[in-house]
């Protein structure tokens, strides 16, 4: 049975255990485990499926997709596939790059984030990565890459659940309210999206 190895709290372990049961793929969730150590980087998550470790998050993603998910989720057709993959680099790169300094400042109370104006600086690019994602959503209008649900949904979703849960001024974004909502009907983002975790 897959391992999943990282605290639950963790957005990047979330984004596995979301995954999983998109899926249907069993699993036991472990936070703790020797494996951890094969990741030089002393981050979460890593998975063990048999013999083989893997982790980054995002890289571990496409491999569940890949092996045991469906062509809905992550397609085989390059391009469909390119789609996805760009969003979910996009969230990586751009989306959590933006929230990072405030989150930790505001949510996690991190006295090494507490400059008043890097959390304005990261409040400020990360209202504008949620207006690139609500006009996103304007033109699909339902998902990141389209009418259906993707692996980009999984990433993305989280960092959206986190923009909703950290006490912050917000403008509207009407398609990311919807999006939100949408995604509200997934019981397995219920499970480990909105799930009072931020």
């Amino acid at each position: 049975m897959l391992r999943i190895l990282g605290k639950a709290s963790s957005i990047n372990v979330r984004k596995i255990l979301w995954t999983c049961e998109e899926i249907d793929l069993p699993y036991e969730h472990q936070e703790q485990g020797a494996e951890l150590a094969q990741n030089p980087n002393g981050l979460v998550p890593v998975i063990v499926d048999g013999d083989f470790v893997l982790w980054e998050s995002n890289t571990i993603l496409r491999y569940l997709a890949g092996r045991y998910g469906s062509a809905a989720l992550l397609p085989h057709e390059p391009r469909a596939r390119a789609e996805v993959e760009k969003w979910i680099d996009w969230q990586a790169t751009e989306f959590n790059s933006a929230w990072r300094y405030a989150f930790m400042a505001v949510v996690r109370k991190n006295p090494a984030f507490d400059d008043p104006r890097q959390i304005a600086a990261s409040i400020k690019d990360w209202t504008r990565m949620l207006a690139i994602l609500d006009e996103r959503l304007v033109a699909t209008g339902a998902f990141v890459t389209g009418a259906g649900f993707t692996l980009a949904d999984i990433p993305i979703g989280l960092s959206v659940n986190r923009w909703f849960m950290t006490p912050i001024e917000r403008p509207s974004f009407p398609a990311v309210d919807a999006y939100y909502e949408r995604l509200s009907t997934r019981p397995a983002f219920l499970k480990h999206g909105r799930n009072g975790i931020p």
